[in-house]
């Protein structure tokens, strides 16, 4: 207050309204995982958490994804098997790409090595402890999880329910059932019975699982060639064997030993090789060509391009190698996507609206079929850890069919939006709260206060979070001596506000009755004989 000393007019500006509660944010998920650098300039990003709001944002500071490599095995008859490398295993990257596709937005991404360390469960933990102290992130997740062994992996899905519901209480997980490419088999190796083994008893309400991996298109097609075969030896011998059998009828085999005579010294000489069936010269000749370009793949002779090119045109099982792979790096997990689903519902709905009857985008099935009769358990299990499923429908699409934590049987938190919703609120409360430290704690603030909460629950009831025809059917603020305190609260200090909030559910489950009804009697009085109409008709009543 200005000294009053100087005649004069003095202006005095007072406060007409009550501090506000903004809302926290809810859709700014942590991604922990494996980048090709990490760096900002000349500052290194490593087990940092970093904000990034775009994908070149993150290709800026954390590169490109890992080379795609596969090894192959010529197995005869140009059959083939193909196996991923290990510095591919990473998804960290593609993730990304699943993030933005389905609407993702700002996100934090914690790098804890890079594509030629391999993953290894201490450096997930070790990312996952520096988040503690970032309060932005809403939800946490981590794709390169699954490539954990099971047991290890249990362990971290372990420590980052943890890390959400005792050490931060502000976050919620997101999780993958490791092995979600393979079906349920309901034994002691089911991927859904291990995961909920796994995945232990504390802490459920702040994490959700889904089920299965996805079948994207991510990765296309011209990102494929034979450059990411690191044994092209293998691949030329599977080409040049299918070439053999196009053009030649198959190779030349050698015909079986005959077994030795009793007596004789030394086993038997082999006999000649089969020839193989003969052909014209035209023929040999397109083959010498087809192998003559084939054998390129060793020499590395000419545009790699045109040579990827004119395989494809020559060899159909070069075809299906690169089909394989693309297939292969495209099966992905899910919570790239789902990450980017809960930022769009987030965003363009509320933390209110349950992340689930959402399609996805860049993704062509699950890698399961998921039917009612599988869904069942998955749903509503005994043990109440409920795992989400990604289901196709025909014309709609591929979309997210399910809404529960893993909590449940409870009553409270088996829904994600009720969690996710209670989460928004507490951490909105608590920062508006804070400005009131040290205040006079007297009934005049206990008013602002209340005044404050009051204001943004009634705003979040208008967007349909809280339910009730009224306010007052929505939510109770409850703050002062007699109600939440006591004289003595008063003489220490402590403040207590109580909230009672009626959060809206999800119509999870739809049902409606049909009956058949016997056809009523038609009421003769309606109408006169012959189709006249009766007294107060037009026609045929005596006026």
């Amino acid at each position: 207050m200005a000294r009053l000393a100087t005649p004069g007019v003095y202006v005095r500006e007072n406060n007409a309204f009550s501090s506000s509660v903004v809302a926290a944010p809810t859709a700014i998920p942590v991604f922990i995982g494996y980048t090709a650098k990490a760096e900002r300039g000349h500052e290194s990003l490593a087990n940092t958490p970093h904000r990034v709001d775009s994908f070149k944002e993150f290709l800026n500071f954390y590169g490109r994804g890992p080379k795609i490599s596969f090894s192959i095995k010529a197995k005869g008859n140009s059959d083939y098997s193909l196996k991923v490398n290990p510095e591919s295993q990473f998804h960290l990257y593609n993730s990304l790409r699943l993030f933005y596709a389905n609407g993702g937005g700002p996100c934090y991404i914690v790098s804890v090595g890079n594509y030629s360390s391999g993953i290894k469960l201490k450096d997930l933990q070790a990312g996952l402890e520096v988040c503690i102290a970032e309060q932005e992130p809403s939800l946490v997740a981590c794709p390169d999880a699954v490539n954990l062994d099971s047991k290890e992996c249990m362990e971290f899905y372990r420590d980052v329910l943890n890390h959400c519901g005792r050490e931060t209480r502000d976050r919620f997980a997101l999780f993958d059932v490791p092995g979600g490419h393979q079906g349920r088999t309901y034994d002691s190796k089911d991927v859904i019975n291990e995961f909920r083994d796994g995945v232990g008893h504390n802490n459920l309400a702040y994490g959700a699982a889904y089920y299965p991996f996805l079948n994207t298109t991510v990765v296309s097609g011209s990102e494929i060639s034979y450059r990411n075969i690191s044994n092209r030896k293998e691949l030329a011998k599977v080409l040049i064997e299918e070439a053999e059998y196009r053009f030649l009828g198959g190779p030349s085999t050698p015909a079986p030993a005959p077994a030795a005579k009793a007596g004789a010294k030394g086993a038997a000489k082999p006999a000649a090789a089969k020839a193989a069936p003969k052909v014209d010269a035209r023929t040999q000749q397109k083959f010498d060509e087809v192998k003559k370009e084939i054998e390129k793949l060793v020499s590395n002779d000419g545009s790699p391009s045109v040579l990827d090119q004119n395989l494809k045109a020559i060899s159909s099982t070069y075809n299906a190698i690169l089909r394989e792979i693309k297939d292969q790096v495209n099966l992905m997990p899910t919570v790239g996507a789902i990450a980017g689903i809960y930022a769009s519902v987030d965003n363009n709905v509320g933390v209110h609206k349950a992340p689930a009857n959402i399609g996805l985008n860049s993704v062509l099935a699950p890698a399961v079929n998921i039917t009612g009769a599988i869904q069942e358990d998955l749903n509503l299990p005994v043990n109440g850890k409920a795992v989400n499923a990604v289901r196709s429908f025909i014309g709609k699409g591929v979309l997210v069919w399910g809404a529960r934590t893993l909590d449940g049987n409870s009553q409270d938190w088996k829904y994600i939006n009720v969690r996710r919703t209670l989460l928004m609120i507490e951490q909105s409360v608590k920062s508006a709260v804070e400005n009131y430290i040290f205040e006079p704690n007297t009934p005049q603030t206990w008013m602002k206060v209340r005044i404050a909460i009051e204001n943004f629950l009634t705003s979040m009831w208008k967007r349909g979070a809280l339910l009730g025809i009224s306010p007052a059917e929505a939510y109770e603020v409850a703050i002062g001596i007699g109600d939440t305190m006591t004289p003595e609260d008063v003489l220490d200090g402590v403040m207590r506000i109580s909230v009672f909030l009626s959060v809206a559910r999800p119509a999870e489950f739809i049902e409606i009755t049909f009956e058949q009804r016997m056809q009523e009697p038609v009421d003769e009085s309606v109408e006169g004989e012959d189709g006249e109409e009766g007294e107060d008709g037009d026609e045929g009543g005596e006026e």
